[in-house]
């Protein structure tokens, strides 16, 4: 493999909600973008989100943990041996089920090894890990995937990217500045809970996926204690960067449950809107638009309380040509080229690790 110029990497990304796997190539050097390739995407069955689901929050043996580890493996097979012929090398991310960094660490189940093995060629995972070992949260991750799309675009201000997941995270990004660990380049962190808890609500009472495009929250009506509730917990008042888990606002569903559905969607879905604006209020300078991706983007009712709370234009990402179910897949290409050819996946205005880090392990398929 080339040690230098661009390659052909195939991402890979199972998100905290739990929906199924997105695959992405991507033509990279691991600073400049040069071309997108192909997408795919596997979703999980209901069996396999039920062993998933009973895995969150678990670590390394522990009960659940293998069975999960073996669903993400087969899930993220089937799907990736579609496009080994076009990528030289593979960026897996896994399934996050524990994330706690300053505390037991973090675990994404799924062995980059057994990918290496399976798929025949080289795979760099557990991208985490060395960030939160030296300090760091560990999360978010692609905000240096963020800076080189802002470049690819040519723009010339500050430009913001929100990914509405499990959880939601924002990246501000001056590209202007040289490269993604500079001074002032980029200030990422996770806002708060986005698409988990209004899909946990719709999976416990209606029996369903998600809001679909937010239908129910609209009938709704937020209640305006538990938001103002929520807005006073510490974490909103904690300076970037910051991670969540999955399910560190379980009280906030607590809170819902006396409400009728459409009222507890409806609120669910202003916390996601809030803690986002409470969020940008850590921007060192208002950007010129917010690029919105993630499922969350499709729930048009979210979107409005966005657009209703921003003082910028907030728009998805489809928007400016991009394909904002692929991002985080295209970013672990990216990454993984990164990882690679030792170039930092981190620093410390991403995850507030002491200096820009790299992570990731290399498996190769002759390991």
């Amino acid at each position: 493999m080339a040690l230098s110029g661009p390659i052909w990497a195939l991402g890979a990304m199972s998100g905290t909600s739990l929906d199924g796997v997105d695959a992405a190539l991507l033509e990279t050097d691991g600073e400049r973008i040069y071309a997108f390739g192909d997408t795919g995407y596997r979703p999980y069955t209901e069996a396999e989100r039920m062993v998933l689901r009973a895995g969150l929050g678990r670590w390394p043996g522990e009960a659940g943990v293998q069975e999960a580890a073996e669903v993400v493996e087969t899930a993220h097979a089937e799907l990736l041996s579609h496009y080994t012929d076009q990528a030289e090398l593979v960026g897996f991310h896994g399934q996050t089920l524990a994330h706690d960094p300053g505390g037991r660490g973090t675990h994404q189940a799924g062995d980059g090894a057994v990918m290496a093995a399976v798929l025949g060629l080289p795979v760099v995972w557990d991208f985490r890990s060395s960030d939160v070992e030296l300090g760091g949260q560990g999360a978010p991750l692609a905000p240096f995937y963020h800076f080189a799309l802002a470049r690819w675009m040519e723009l010339e201000a500050p430009v913001a990217f929100l990914n509405l997941g499990g959880v939601g995270n924002l990246t501000w990004v001056d590209p202007r500045k040289p490269r993604p660990e500079a001074p002032g380049a980029l200030l990422a962190f996770d806002t708060g809970p986005a698409n988990a808890p209004i899909n946990d609500l719709m999976q416990a009472r209606r029996g369903a996926e998600r809001d679909e495009g937010g239908a129910l929250a609209a009938r709704g009506v937020p209640d305006e204690d538990i938001l103002q509730t929520f807005l006073q917990l510490p974490y909103f008042y904690r300076m970037p960067p910051k991670s969540l888990d999955r399910d560190a606002f379980a009280a906030l569903s607590r809170a819902v449950a006396p409400l009728a559905d459409a009222d507890a969607a409806a609120t669910l879905t202003a916390a996601a809107a809030a803690a986002v604006a409470k969020g940008c209020e850590h921007f060192p300078e208002a950007p010129e638009v917010m690029l919105v991706s993630g499922g969350g983007r499709h729930n048009a009712t979210l979107m409005a309380m966005l657009a209703d709370r921003l003082p910028f234009p907030v728009v998805a990402i489809e928007e400016t040509g991009f394909d904002g179910d692929m991002i985080e897949a295209q970013a672990f290409a990216h990454l993984a080229v990164r990882v690679l050819r030792r170039l930092p996946t981190s620093c410390a205005s991403t995850t507030g690790v002491a200096a820009a880090v790299g992570g990731g392990q290399l498996s190769r398929s002759d390991s």
